[in-house]
C-alpha cells in the first residue's frame, strides 16, 4: 500500500477530521438518489462508530451531493466527460494519495471501471459493492452486456465483494468469481420511531409503491391488478410515488392506466424528498419488481414504519420479506396472484397487524443501518488485516 505524493492538491466540497479513523474513500456515480445511493449515504453517517471515515469522489455529480444526508463527509465532484473518461482515473488517484485514504470502494460498473485502475494506479484495496445482478438489471440487453463486460473486467483488481443478499452472492458465484472473495452484508436503514396505524375495520385501502419507475420495475403488473381489484368492488386507491426514468416510459404508462380506466385509482407523486411522510400514507406496501433486484431499500424502509410489504419472488426480497410472516410474496408478472394476495388481506383473511408487528421487528433484528455498517466494517477490517501480513 505505498503511494507516491503527487503535487496537485484535490480539495473536498466539505470535510471532517478524521482523527483517529482509517479513511475510505467511495468512488460513485452520483446522477441518482435511490437505492444503492442510499446505502453509500447511510454507510458515510454510520461508519464512524465503527473506526471509519468515508469521502466521496462523484464521478456524475447530479442528484446525489444535493440529496445525502452525510454532507459531513467529503465530497470530491470528478465529473467524467463521457463514459471512457479516463483521464478521472489520475484526477481520483490524487484525491486519494492526498487524502490519505487506505481503502477504494466502488459501487456500479462504471464506479468499479476508475476505482480498478485507481487501485492499480496507488496500491490501495479495493472493495466491489454488488447491490443487484448486472447483466439482468434493465430491459436493455445491450447496454446489460457492456455493463457487465465492464464489471468483469474491473473485478480481475477486486480484493473483496460485499453483496446485499445471497442471491446476489449466488449470482455472482455463478459467473466464476472467487468465493472467497465473496461476503454477503445485507442492506439496512435507520429504525424508525413512527409506526403506521390502522383503524379496524375500515374498508378504504391505499396500497403504495416507490421506485425509479422503468419497465423492470413491473407497475404495470400493479395497475392491471388495480384495475382487477377495482371490478371486485374493492376501494382502493393506489399512491406511485418517484419519478419516471424516461418521458417515453411515463406516457406509455399513463396511457395504460387511460386504457384500464383506472385514473381516479391512481395518485402519481413525482420525485418526493420525504419517502418516510409517504410510507405512512399507505396501508400496505407492493414492490412489483419483475427482475434484477439485490435486496431494495425500499421494502426495508416500508418495514422500518411497520407496513406489510407484498412484494413478487424477485432475487433477495423474499429474503427479508418472509411470505405469511411479514407480508405477502407473489409470482412476479402475475396481476392476478398480486390482486388475490391484495384481496386476502383486504377481507382479513391474512391479519393486518400481525404482518405489521412482524415486518417491523424484523426489520429492527437484522435489516438496520447499524447491523450493515457493522457488517462493512469487518470486511475492511479483514482487508486491512489481509493487507499488512502481504
Amino acid at each position: 500500500m505505498c503511494a507516491q505524493s503527487i503535487a496537485e492538491n484535490v480539495r473536498p466540497t466539505s470535510s471532517r477530521s478524521s482523527g483517529r479513523f482509517v479513511r475510505v474513500l467511495h468512488v460513485i456515480n452520483g446522477e441518482h438518489y435511490s437505492g444503492a445511493e442510499r446505502v453509500q449515504d447511510l454507510l458515510a453517517l454510520r461508519m464512524p462508530e465503527f473506526g471509519f471515515d468515508i469521502g466521496f469522489a462523484c464521478l456524475k455529480p447530479n442528484r446525489f451531493p444535493k440529496m445525502r444526508r452525510s454532507q459531513a463527509a467529503s465530497l470530491y465532484e470528478v465529473a467524467m466527460r463521457g463514459r471512457f473518461d479516463w483521464s478521472t482515473t489520475s484526477r481520483v488517484a490524487r484525491i486519494a494519495i492526498e487524502g490519505d485514504y487506505e481503502i477504494l470502494h466502488a459501487h456500479t460498473p462504471r464506479s468499479l471501471m476508475i476505482a480498478s485502475k485507481v487501485a492499480q494506479k496507488t496500491g490501495l484495496p479495493l472493495v466491489y459493492h454488488v447491490h443487484s445482478p448486472v447483466g439482468r438489471d434493465s430491459t436493455r440487453g445491450i447496454s446489460n452486456r457492456i455493463n457487465q463486460w465492464i464489471e468483469t473486467r474491473g473485478l480481475r483488481g477486486v480484493d473483496r465483494m460485499i453483496c446485499v443478499s445471497q442471491s446476489i452472492g449466488r449470482y455472482m458465484q455463478s459467473l466464476g468469481h472467487d468465493p472467497q472473495k465473496i461476503s454477503v452484508v445485507p442492506n439496512g436503514v435507520p429504525i424508525s420511531n413512527l409506526l403506521r396505524q390502522r383503524k379496524e375495520n375500515a374498508n378504504r385501502w391505499t396500497i403504495g409503491t416507490v421506485a425509479l419507475f422503468r419497465p423492470r420495475k413491473g407497475i404495470e403488473v400493479l395497475l392491471d391488478a388495480i384495475a382487477l381489484l377495482r371490478e371486485q368492488d374493492a376501494i382502493v386507491q393506489l399512491l406511485a410515488v418517484g419519478p419516471f426514468e424516461t418521458p417515453g416510459y411515463e406516457l406509455e404508462i399513463l396511457n395504460r392506466v387511460e386504457k384500464l380506466g383506472i385514473g381516479d385509482r391512481v395518485t402519481w407523486t413525482g420525485f418526493c424528498n420525504d419517502v418516510d411522510a409517504k410510507l405512512l400514507e399507505m396501508d400496505a406496501f407492493v414492490l412489483p419488481s419483475l427482475f434484477g433486484e439485490g435486496l431494495p431499500m425500499v421494502v426495508l424502509e416500508a418495514m422500518a414504519v411497520g407496513l406489510p410489504v407484498i412484494a413478487s419472488r424477485v432475487e433477495g426480497t423474499p429474503e427479508a420479506v418472509r411470505d405469511g410472516i411479514d407480508g405477502l410474496i407473489f409470482e412476479s408478472g402475475s396481476a392476478a396472484e398480486l390482486a388475490a394476495k391484495l384481496k386476502s388481506l383486504f377481507v382479513g383473511r391474512v391479519n393486518w397487524n400481525s404482518l405489521s408487528q412482524s415486518s417491523q421487528a424484523r426489520q429492527r433484528e437484522s435489516f438496520s443501518d447499524i447491523s450493515m455498517s457493522r457488517g462493512v466494517a469487518r470486511i475492511y477490517r479483514e482487508l486491512l488485516v489481509g493487507c499488512k501480513k502481504r
